[in-house]
Protein backbone atom coordinates (compact mmCIF):
# COMPACT_ATOMS: atom_id res chain seq x y z
CA UNK A 1 0.00 0.00 0.00
CA UNK A 2 1.47 3.69 -1.01
CA UNK A 3 1.83 5.99 2.12
CA UNK A 4 -0.64 8.97 1.23
CA UNK A 5 1.85 11.26 2.62
CA UNK A 6 5.60 11.76 1.33
CA UNK A 7 7.58 12.84 4.82
CA UNK A 8 7.88 9.87 7.07
CA UNK A 9 9.56 11.78 9.76
CA UNK A 10 6.80 12.93 12.65
CA UNK A 11 7.21 16.55 13.60
CA UNK A 12 8.43 17.19 16.66
CA UNK A 13 5.48 18.08 19.37
CA UNK A 14 5.69 21.08 21.66
CA UNK A 15 5.98 20.51 25.05
CA UNK A 16 4.76 22.97 27.77
CA UNK A 17 6.90 23.49 31.09
CA UNK A 18 5.24 24.87 33.92
CA UNK A 19 7.32 26.35 36.77
CA UNK A 20 6.32 26.56 40.51
CA UNK A 21 7.77 29.56 42.60
CA UNK A 22 7.53 28.34 46.09
CA UNK A 23 7.52 31.59 48.80
CA UNK A 24 9.28 31.12 52.13
CA UNK A 25 7.57 33.01 55.12
CA UNK A 26 10.15 34.21 57.64
CA UNK A 27 8.84 33.98 61.17
CA UNK A 28 8.64 36.52 64.24
CA UNK A 29 11.76 36.43 66.37
CA UNK A 30 11.14 35.17 69.84
CA UNK A 31 12.00 39.22 71.30
CA UNK A 32 9.37 41.11 68.81
CA UNK A 33 7.76 42.88 71.33
CA UNK A 34 3.80 42.31 71.42
CA UNK A 35 2.04 45.02 69.58
CA UNK A 36 -0.48 47.33 71.42
CA UNK A 37 -4.04 47.06 70.70
CA UNK A 38 -3.50 50.63 69.15
CA UNK A 39 -0.80 49.07 66.88
CA UNK A 40 -2.47 46.20 65.74
CA UNK A 41 -5.40 47.81 63.86
CA UNK A 42 -2.66 49.93 62.13
CA UNK A 43 -0.90 45.86 61.43
CA UNK A 44 -4.13 44.94 59.84
CA UNK A 45 -4.95 47.57 57.76
CA UNK A 46 -1.01 47.55 56.62
CA UNK A 47 -1.54 43.84 55.82
CA UNK A 48 -2.89 43.60 52.28
CA UNK A 49 -4.78 40.49 51.35
CA UNK A 50 -3.87 39.00 47.79
CA UNK A 51 -6.56 39.12 45.40
CA UNK A 52 -6.52 36.08 43.04
CA UNK A 53 -5.69 36.49 39.73
CA UNK A 54 -8.01 34.29 36.83
CA UNK A 55 -6.21 31.80 35.64
CA UNK A 56 -5.83 31.53 31.93
CA UNK A 57 -7.81 28.66 30.05
CA UNK A 58 -5.13 26.09 28.54
CA UNK A 59 -4.55 26.45 24.66
CA UNK A 60 -5.77 23.04 23.02
CA UNK A 61 -2.67 20.66 22.85
CA UNK A 62 -1.56 18.39 19.59
CA UNK A 63 -3.36 15.10 19.58
CA UNK A 64 -0.86 12.62 18.67
CA UNK A 65 -3.41 9.14 18.77
CA UNK A 66 -5.57 8.59 16.34
CA UNK A 67 -8.89 6.99 17.14
CA UNK A 68 -11.09 5.19 14.53
CA UNK A 69 -14.04 7.36 14.08
CA UNK A 70 -16.12 5.06 11.53
CA UNK A 71 -17.91 7.95 11.19
CA UNK A 72 -15.31 9.85 9.83
CA UNK A 73 -14.52 7.08 7.18
CA UNK A 74 -17.95 6.66 6.56
CA UNK A 75 -17.88 10.26 4.53
CA UNK A 76 -15.22 8.63 2.08
CA UNK A 77 -17.20 7.06 -0.62
CA UNK A 78 -15.76 3.61 -1.68
CA UNK A 79 -15.84 4.00 -5.38
CA UNK A 80 -16.10 7.16 -7.48
CA UNK A 81 -17.56 5.92 -10.75
CA UNK A 82 -15.83 2.71 -11.60
CA UNK A 83 -12.83 3.88 -9.59
CA UNK A 84 -12.38 2.35 -6.13
CA UNK A 85 -11.22 3.94 -3.28
CA UNK A 86 -8.69 2.63 -0.98
CA UNK A 87 -9.55 4.00 2.90
CA UNK A 88 -7.03 1.94 4.77
CA UNK A 89 -7.51 1.66 8.61
CA UNK A 90 -6.02 3.67 11.07
CA UNK A 91 -3.57 0.82 11.92
CA UNK A 92 -2.60 0.82 8.47
CA UNK A 93 -0.82 4.13 8.39
CA UNK A 94 1.17 6.28 11.17
CA UNK A 95 0.06 10.22 10.68
CA UNK A 96 -1.73 11.64 13.72
CA UNK A 97 -4.13 14.21 13.61
CA UNK A 98 -1.40 16.17 15.76
CA UNK A 99 1.29 15.53 12.60
CA UNK A 100 -1.08 17.08 9.96
CA UNK A 101 -2.56 19.91 12.59
CA UNK A 102 0.71 21.09 12.13
CA UNK A 103 0.27 22.32 8.61
CA UNK A 104 -3.23 24.26 10.13
CA UNK A 105 -1.74 25.90 12.74
CA UNK A 106 -4.33 27.41 15.60
CA UNK A 107 -6.82 25.22 13.95
CA UNK A 108 -4.46 22.18 13.82
CA UNK A 109 -4.29 22.42 17.45
CA UNK A 110 -8.30 21.22 17.33
CA UNK A 111 -7.46 18.39 14.95
CA UNK A 112 -8.43 15.22 17.14
CA UNK A 113 -9.46 12.38 14.43
CA UNK A 114 -7.59 11.73 11.08
CA UNK A 115 -8.52 9.17 7.71
CA UNK A 116 -6.58 9.01 4.63
CA UNK A 117 -7.71 7.81 1.10
CA UNK A 118 -5.89 7.28 -2.06
CA UNK A 119 -5.94 5.56 -5.46
CA UNK A 120 -2.67 4.98 -7.29
CA UNK A 121 -3.93 5.61 -10.68
CA UNK A 122 -4.43 7.98 -11.33
CA UNK A 123 -2.70 9.17 -8.35
CA UNK A 124 -4.92 10.75 -5.71
CA UNK A 125 -4.77 11.28 -2.34
CA UNK A 126 -7.12 12.56 0.88
CA UNK A 127 -7.00 13.57 4.28
CA UNK A 128 -9.99 13.95 6.39
CA UNK A 129 -9.88 15.15 9.79
CA UNK A 130 -12.09 16.03 12.51
CA UNK A 131 -12.00 18.53 14.96
CA UNK A 132 -13.34 20.18 18.00
CA UNK A 133 -15.35 23.42 17.58
CA UNK A 134 -14.93 26.20 17.21
CA UNK A 135 -15.14 25.03 13.62
CA UNK A 136 -13.75 27.34 11.07
CA UNK A 137 -15.10 27.97 7.64
CA UNK A 138 -13.32 27.98 4.55
CA UNK A 139 -11.84 31.27 4.25
CA UNK A 140 -10.29 30.82 7.47
CA UNK A 141 -7.92 27.92 6.20
CA UNK A 142 -5.63 31.17 4.04
CA UNK A 143 -3.10 31.88 6.61
CA UNK A 144 -2.05 27.61 6.19
CA UNK A 145 -2.39 27.58 2.28
CA UNK A 146 1.55 27.55 1.94
CA UNK A 147 2.64 24.64 4.73
CA UNK A 148 -0.92 22.71 3.08
CA UNK A 149 0.55 22.68 -0.30
CA UNK A 150 4.15 21.67 1.08
CA UNK A 151 2.49 19.08 3.21
CA UNK A 152 1.35 17.47 -0.16
CA UNK A 153 4.61 17.59 -1.54
CA UNK A 154 4.97 21.39 -3.19
CA UNK A 155 8.82 22.77 -3.60
CA UNK A 156 8.75 25.31 -1.04
CA UNK A 157 6.35 28.02 0.66
CA UNK A 158 3.96 29.29 -2.45
CA UNK A 159 0.54 31.46 -1.43
CA UNK A 160 -0.34 33.01 -4.60
CA UNK A 161 -1.00 30.27 -6.76
CA UNK A 162 -4.42 29.99 -4.20
CA UNK A 163 -7.78 30.92 -5.21
CA UNK A 164 -11.14 30.73 -3.27
CA UNK A 165 -13.18 29.03 -6.10
CA UNK A 166 -17.05 27.39 -6.26
CA UNK A 167 -16.23 23.94 -6.90
CA UNK A 168 -19.04 21.46 -7.05
CA UNK A 169 -21.81 24.46 -5.28
CA UNK A 170 -19.48 24.42 -2.53
CA UNK A 171 -16.78 26.99 -1.71
CA UNK A 172 -13.09 25.66 -1.66
CA UNK A 173 -9.73 26.88 -2.35
CA UNK A 174 -7.83 25.74 -5.48
CA UNK A 175 -4.18 25.28 -6.43
CA UNK A 176 -3.78 24.24 -9.82
CA UNK A 177 -0.94 23.14 -12.03
CA UNK A 178 2.03 25.24 -12.28
CA UNK A 179 5.76 24.50 -12.34
CA UNK A 180 6.07 23.30 -9.08
CA UNK A 181 3.29 20.55 -9.66
CA UNK A 182 3.71 17.34 -11.96
CA UNK A 183 1.62 17.85 -15.01
CA UNK A 184 -2.41 17.99 -14.33
CA UNK A 185 -1.95 17.88 -10.42
CA UNK A 186 -4.28 20.32 -8.46
CA UNK A 187 -4.79 20.57 -5.10
CA UNK A 188 -7.92 21.62 -2.54
CA UNK A 189 -8.69 22.23 0.67
CA UNK A 190 -11.71 23.12 2.40
CA UNK A 191 -13.65 23.65 5.38
CA UNK A 192 -17.10 21.76 6.45
CA UNK A 193 -18.91 22.87 9.67
CA UNK A 194 -16.60 19.95 11.86
CA UNK A 195 -14.44 18.45 9.20
CA UNK A 196 -11.60 19.79 6.95
CA UNK A 197 -10.33 17.88 3.95
CA UNK A 198 -7.41 18.19 1.93
CA UNK A 199 -6.83 16.45 -1.46
CA UNK A 200 -4.02 16.47 -4.45
CA UNK A 201 -5.01 14.80 -7.26
CA UNK A 202 -3.97 14.50 -10.69
CA UNK A 203 -7.38 13.39 -12.59
CA UNK A 204 -9.19 16.65 -12.45
CA UNK A 205 -12.73 15.06 -13.43
CA UNK A 206 -11.53 12.33 -10.48
CA UNK A 207 -11.11 15.31 -7.89
CA UNK A 208 -14.14 16.85 -8.57
CA UNK A 209 -16.36 13.84 -8.48
CA UNK A 210 -14.46 12.89 -5.03
CA UNK A 211 -15.24 16.76 -3.72
CA UNK A 212 -18.46 16.54 -4.84
CA UNK A 213 -19.52 13.15 -2.33
CA UNK A 214 -17.91 14.82 0.66
CA UNK A 215 -19.49 17.58 3.02
CA UNK A 216 -18.61 21.17 1.71
CA UNK A 217 -19.45 24.60 2.66
CA UNK A 218 -22.29 26.06 0.91
CA UNK A 219 -21.64 29.22 -1.57
CA UNK A 220 -22.94 32.08 0.35
CA UNK A 221 -26.47 33.15 -1.05
CA UNK A 222 -25.97 36.13 -2.56
CA UNK A 223 -28.05 39.47 -1.81
CA UNK A 224 -31.57 39.60 -4.00
CA UNK A 225 -30.69 42.84 -6.03
CA UNK A 226 -33.75 46.03 -5.53
CA UNK A 227 -35.72 45.51 -8.40
CA UNK A 228 -36.00 48.38 -11.22
CA UNK A 229 -39.41 47.61 -12.50
CA UNK A 230 -41.25 50.00 -10.66
CA UNK A 231 -40.79 53.57 -10.29
CA UNK A 232 -40.20 55.56 -7.16
CA UNK A 233 -43.42 57.17 -5.62
CA UNK A 234 -43.27 60.28 -5.45
CA UNK A 235 -44.46 63.04 -2.60
CA UNK A 236 -47.45 64.70 -3.27
CA UNK A 237 -46.41 68.73 -3.32
CA UNK A 238 -49.00 70.85 -1.09
CA UNK A 239 -51.34 72.71 -3.89
CA UNK A 240 -51.65 76.21 -4.76
CA UNK A 241 -55.41 76.45 -4.58
CA UNK A 242 -56.90 77.98 -0.86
Amino acid sequence: MPIPHPATARPRASLLVAAAIVLGVTGCSPNSPTPSSGSSSQLASATAIPTPTATPSAAPTPVFTNPADPELAALIPAKIGSQAISIPTVDQFSVTPGDIGEVYGDIGLRFIALRVAYVERPRLSLYAMRLRPPFPQTRDLEPYLATAGQYVGITGLHREPWKLQAVADRLVWVRPEDDATAAGTMIYTWAADEYIFLLIGVDDSLNRALLAALPGEPLPTPSPRPSTSQRPTTTPQPSDSP
